[in-house]
């Protein structure tokens, strides 16, 4: 619009200026033209108002399918990973994007509402994490990023794909943290993408200058040359691949090694996820994905199920609660129907407004913090609150024999995207005094965790130092012991709670303490029992 209104006050001026133009054919032929051009302008710009407008309208018809579908049912909608990350994205890259465009025009109106609403989008912060969510659950349940970008995930209601672009994105926030190993993956998927002729608005050379980078930097020169060449063959006035180019070419000629990936010390770290931080991965993962669980025959004969009455409470004297052996040693049990969906829904409705980020007990100062192993959203939830939180304790108290007036409250935590916990202990260790001293209760002697929730696929709750899995039914409970009766902590009991691969999972959890449990579990003599 401004280059049209500039454009009639240059014309204006230019007939102010020659005010005889119609005392000659041939001036007015230059305004004839002048018109014309004028004209052809004016086409541009609406031309180019159009464009923008079927882009608006290409962009409002995809987000009313999406938002139909998704609001019929959220839950399910954002329990696929990929559904939760081009949220995240939509959200904080592509709306930025709509918004440039329509500042073009004068939609003040809509300008000020996106505005308003863009101090609750996701930020860029976000986004980064969900992208590594997606690489977290790629890695703990051995998926290839075609299985993601196809939306070929167990368990999914509604599938959703990645493009070409997405992959591209998830591949640079992979090297942003120099984790060249996913780097090469989804910019290899990227690249197929594209080779099977998704329209995108990056190019393979883009691509490929990521790629060709990443793999040099895991060793395979032969891979970065040939890379390389590609590039080239696309762009061959492109600076930095001729560059590397040379520098490869030289360091091979170097170590002599025209053939294989070379070994010599401008060789950078062989290919291999990063190195990792937590000495049980492997067998964390494995247990995630169901694999590597160690219960024999044997032993499996010595788990039983029974009905139980809570040491003959009166709650459960007429009608006793199933109870399930999930685990021999550590002992860990389940309690079936023991939360209704009433209940449960009671307990979400209180907590919803709450959940804020998961922390942990800082083991030196015992200062609650975020941690990058604990991703959840929790809240804590107190008796005098509601009865049913009420109730909710005093089922626990008598289903376990143990005192809870000096439990820690409920904590409801919701797993959402690739949600997890690594594993950890529940329970203080000799080395952190001070964990629990503002409690003044003692260390955590047991753990109560209701699932209220089903989860299509992952998110079970593993025990890597014993090889137990126990897997998330909606209205049970499961209850182990963390220390032995001697007040020594129980290190199998170290677990973990694996990633949500799809759907959305919903636990609470009581922390029962030492104090109180002196007769109702007296202390004895042998440190192991």
């Amino acid at each position: 619009m401004k280059f049209l209104v500039l454009l009639l006050l240059g014309l204006l001026s230019l007939c102010s200026a020659h005010t005889d133009f119609f005392t000659s054919i041939g001036h007015m032929t230059d305004l004839l033209n002048t018109e014309k051009d004028l004209v052809t302008s004016l086409k541009d710009y609406i031309m180019a108002e159009e464009l923008k407008l079927t882009k608006i309208k290409q962009w409002a018809e995809k987000l009313d399918q999406v938002t139909e579908t998704a609001t019929k049912d959220p839950e399910g909608f954002l329990g696929h990973p990929v559904n939760a990350f081009k949220l995240m994205k939509r959200l904080n890259t592509e709306w930025l994007e709509l918004e440039n465009l329509v500042l073009k025009d004068m939609s003040d109106g809509f300008i000020s509402n996106l505005t308003i609403q863009r101090q609750y989008f996701p930020n860029d912060e976000d986004q980064t994490g969900a992208a590594k969510a997606l690489l977290r659950l790629q890695d703990t349940y051995n998926l290839t990023p075609d299985t993601f970008s196809s939306g070929n995930l167990p368990g999914v209601k509604q599938k959703a794909s990645l493009t070409a672009e997405d992959c591209f994105d998830l591949g640079k926030v992979a090297y942003t943290d120099a984790d060249y190993y996913h780097t090469e993956l989804w910019m290899e998927q990227a690249l197929k993408q594209l080779d099977d002729g998704e329209e995108s608005s990056i190019d393979k050379v883009l691509v490929l200058d990521y790629l060709s980078y990443a793999v040099y930097q895991q060793g395979d020169l032969d891979k970065a040359l040939m890379l390389t060449k590609r590039l080239l063959f696309l762009d061959p006035e492109h600076q930095r691949g001729n560059g590397n180019l040379k520098y490869f070419e030289y360091i091979m000629a170097k170590e002599g090694n025209k053939t294989g990936v070379s070994d010599g010390a401008e060789t950078k770290a062989r290919k291999g996820r990063p190195r990792d931080h937590l000495p049980e991965r492997q067998k964390y993962e494995m247990l995630c994905r169901g694999e590597g669980v160690k219960m024999t025959p044997r032993r499996q004969k010595r788990l039983f199920c029974r009905y139980v009455d809570g040491n003959r409470s009166p709650t459960f004297v007429l009608s006793p609660t199933k109870q399930e052996d999930e685990w021999d040693k550590p002992r860990i049990v389940r309690y079936h129907d023991i939360i209704s969906d009433d209940e449960i829904a009671k307990v979400q409705a209180i907590a919803k407004p709450r959940l804020r980020r998961a922390t942990i007990s800082n083991p030196i100062t015992g200062v609650l913090e975020t941690a990058h192993y604990r991703i959840s959203k929790s809240a804590w939830l107190s008796g005098y609150e509601d009865p049913v939180i009420e109730k909710i304790n005093r089922r626990i108290q008598a289903l376990t024999g143990l005192d809870v007036s000096t439990a820690e409250e409920l904590q409801v935590a919701n797993y959402g995207m690739g949600g997890q916990y690594e594993p950890h202990f529940d329970f203080a260790r000799a080395n952190e005094p001070d964990a629990f001293k503002e409690l003044g209760t003692g260390n955590r002697i047991a753990t109560w965790l209701f699932y209220m929730s089903d989860v299509e696929a992952g998110g079970a709750t593993v025990f890597p130092e014993v090889g137990a899995a126990v897997y998330p039914k909606k209205g049970t409970a499961v209850f182990w012991y963390n220390l032995f009766e001697s007040g020594e902590g129980d290190y199998s009991t170290r677990h973990a709670a694996c990633p949500v691969l799809v759907g959305n999972k919903w636990v609470s959890n009581k922390w029962i303490h030492e104090r109180g449990q002196e007769f109702r579990r007296p202390c004895k003599l042998s440190e192991l029992e």
